[in-house]
């Protein structure tokens, strides 16, 4: 795992600090959730909750899982999108 930058940085309720850092991993980028500087495993990229909670509408983790607004999970999401285009187009002119 590569570790480019970090996307957002929040406090959860727990007290506990949730990273997500954006990651190239097998060639592709995608994005990491970190609690407490310890890597939490789960989805690479936000997935939407069946059910939204407030503003809550989207999670990434496994135990644990954490909450992301819509604001947050695009954020996460463009991210992830833009450096993966920018791996495809250098791709395309040969850069790679």
């Amino acid at each position: 795992m590569l570790i480019k930058r970090l996307i957002l940085k929040k406090v959860l309720n727990s007290g506990e600090v949730a990273e997500f850092l954006l990651i190239k991993e097998e060639g592709e980028f995608q994005a990491a959730l970190f609690v407490d500087g310890k890597h939490i495993h789960g989805p690479t990229l936000p997935q939407p909750l069946t059910q939204p909670k407030g503003e809550i509408t989207h999670w990434m983790g496994n135990k644990p899982g954490v909450g992301l607004t819509l604001r947050e999970a695009e954020r996460i999401l463009s991210e992830v999108e833009v450096e993966n285009g920018t791996i495809r187009h250098r791709e395309c002119l040969g850069w790679d």
